[in-house]
């Protein structure tokens, strides 16, 4: 099975690796916590009972699943399904099975940052649906942008699910989605899952649970580090911190020194120091309601064609065209 990896990706590791740490306040980008053990804690984090994003999500799209099927659909030409941020493919195989089970025609694009991620979700959709034609590539979301436009030649639904989109804060975020426009066709379908404001406890639960899955998934990024790029982060003496705002919708996790400490990474050239107590900001999780949907839409010079909900209204997908 061919599956495109772009060498820069190790490049801009070293770059966003080097800067993050070089600032301040320090920082380190969340789309750095996934590699094989990281994929894992992540599948660990959304079998949580705190964690309600995935299953809401499934909820819609396996509630809906015809509606949101034929509302893709192209009988004449057929199309191309992009997925950016595939992951493991849990919630996209139950689109994928209907419309392999009712004669779409259509190839299935998953990108995802992780190579782990994208090898598993191509090994299991071969073996669970073999008739399935998957072309699949690892790369990042800004970086996969210019390559959209490449897809013209019929009907593309492209497809961020799980909240990816709340890894970016609004000013990113319509730039995401305008470069998502620019690279849309009329006919085209982006295909957006945003989690919704809801009681701040919730929330915060969801990023802050008590088994402690979340805060290894944070740490997992320093552990990469000492691996890949001969680091020596002593990780047991970081904390994980989360925070949620309820006034902006934000969710922020931090990782704290507990201790002032020295940390060498030897691939990268860098020696850091940190005071005790200081931070390195690991992650944003961004709410929303419709009001800063239709925003981020309206912005991006897109327009809301319709939109699904959980039974809870904890989560909405949004289906949106070139307005």
């Amino acid at each position: 099975m061919d599956i495109k990896i772009p060498l820069k990706l190790s490049t801009a590791y070293k770059n966003e690796v080097f800067e993050g740490l070089s600032s301040f306040p320090k920082q380190l980008s969340s789309k750095y916590f996934y590699d094989k053990a990281g994929d894992q804690l992540f599948k660990d984090i959304m079998s949580m009972p705190e964690y309600y994003l995935t299953d809401c999500e499934f909820q819609i799209l396996s509630t809906h699943t015809e509606t949101i099927g034929e509302l893709f659909r192209d009988r004449e030409n057929g199309l191309d399904l992009i997925e950016l941020g595939a992951g493991d493919g849990k919630k996209t195989k139950v689109l994928l099975k209907y419309m392999a089970e009712n004669n779409f025609n259509f190839v299935y694009k998953p990108i995802d940052i992780s190579e782990n991620a994208v090898k598993l979700l191509s090994n299991n959709l071969a073996k669970e649906m073999p008739a399935l034609s998957v072309d699949a590539e690892v790369g990042e979301y800004f970086e996969v942008l210019e390559r959209l436009k490449g897809f013209n030649k019929r009907k593309k639904v492209i497809m961020v699910l799980g909240s990816n989109i709340g890894n970016l804060l609004h000013p990113k975020a319509i730039e995401f989605l305008t470069k998502l426009n620019d690279a849309m066709l009329p006919e085209d379908i982006l295909f957006v899952g945003f989690d919704q404001k809801k009681n701040p406890k919730t929330i915060l639960d969801a990023y802050n649970d008590e088994a402690g899955i979340t805060a290894a998934f944070n740490k997992n990024i320093l552990t990469r580090i000492n691996r890949e790029l001969d680091g020596n982060f002593e990780v047991e003496k970081f904390k994980h911190w989360e925070m949620y705002n309820p006034e902006t919708g934000t969710a922020k996790s931090f990782l704290v020194a507990t201790e002032a400490m020295e940390v060498t990474v030897k691939a990268i050239n860098l020696t850091v120091n940190f005071d005790q107590w200081e931070t390195i900001h690991t992650e944003i999780s961004q709410k929303y309601d419709d009001k800063i949907v239709c925003l981020l839409a309206e912005e991006a010079g897109l327009e809301i064609e319709t939109s699904f909900t959980d039974e809870k209204g904890y989560y909405k997908n949004f289906a949106f065209k070139k307005s």
